[in-house]
């Protein structure tokens, strides 16, 4: 499998625009994956982050494998950092999420109030892209503000929007200049991070059946009828023949058996997953 990179130009725009907006921000809601917790975070970010409070959201959490997904939790407040887990197509994340800002900003509240004042506080919304920045900004704000979309790349400016009590900053998702890491930069294939326009997507589906036998072959033997895990193009083509997908002559459709199984994995109908596993990170540092 050849090696996956992707920056569109848009993506260092945006970072500028990001870094020169950071002092108007009093936190930052930086929205992950809970399918990768680890391979969505962008470590590029810190820096325009700065020392501000950074609220981790692992979403689509309903997606998840929810023991992994406990454990990156744990993790992450190990090392003194905020983080909750949210879907955010869901209205009752709204409530655990409102509190979650309202804590970090609690101080500075306290003393504005102290003052007389009322104030808004500001915070920028990021992340890599596809991780549902957009739509969790949507959901605080209780109406569709931000443009949202099931394919990486949607939003391309960075904008505010008022959502209540709080001013989100909405930006595009941002990638590392380059992937140093292909085991993560495949996980990120897999969730829809990057554009599958550049990618084979053949090759997507072999690495991913290959992690799924690994780590749930229960849930390929439930959904595909793969008993054979021993060898991805065998498990490949079960798939295609358990689908359906058979040309004519007899040849299987990989075309249509690898967009089925990225599809089914994208929308959960393959199970709650999680692609990582904590205990793998024990000395991993944010």
């Amino acid at each position: 499998m050849k090696n996956i990179q992707w920056f569109p130009g848009h993506m260092t725009r945006a970072m500028r625009d990001m870094e020169a907006k950071r002092e108007l921000c009093d936190g930052v809601v930086c929205v992950l994956d809970a399918r990768a917790p680890i391979a969505t975070v962008n470590k590029n970010l810190n820096k325009i982050f700065g020392e501000k409070p950074v609220l981790y959201v692992f979403n689509k959490a309903d997606l998840s494998d929810n023991n992994k997904l406990d454990g990156f939790v744990k993790l992450f407040e190990r090392q003194g950092r905020y983080c909750v887990k949210c879907n955010s197509t869901n209205p009752s994340s709204k409530r655990v999420l409102l509190q979650k800002l309202n804590e970090i900003t609690e101080e500075k509240r306290a003393r504005a109030q102290a003052k007389g004042l009322n104030r808004t506080f500001r915070f920028m919304v990021a992340g890599i892209p596809n991780t549902g920045k957009s739509t969790l900004v949507n959901l605080i704000s209780g109406q569709k503000r931000a443009k949202t979309g099931d394919k990486a790349g949607v939003t391309r400016d960075v904008r505010w929007l008022k959502c209540g009590a709080f001013d989100l900053l909405d930006t595009p998702g941002t990638m590392p200049p380059a992937f140093d890491d292909q085991y993560h930069a495949r996980h990120l294939a897999y969730i829809g991070s990057i554009n599958d326009d550049i990618l084979d997507m053949d090759d997507i589906a072999l690495e991913l059946l290959g992690e799924l036998a690994s780590l749930y072959p229960a849930y390929l033997t439930e959904r595909y009828g793969i008993t054979d895990f021993s060898e991805k193009l065998g498990m490949y083509e079960a798939l295609c023949k358990r689908r359906g997908f058979i040309l004519r002559g007899g040849e299987f459709d990989y075309e249509r058996g690898a967009k089925a199984l990225v599809d089914d994995f994208r929308k959960g109908r393959v199970g709650k997953i999680c692609l990582e596993d904590p205990s793998d990170y024990s000395d991993y540092t944010l």
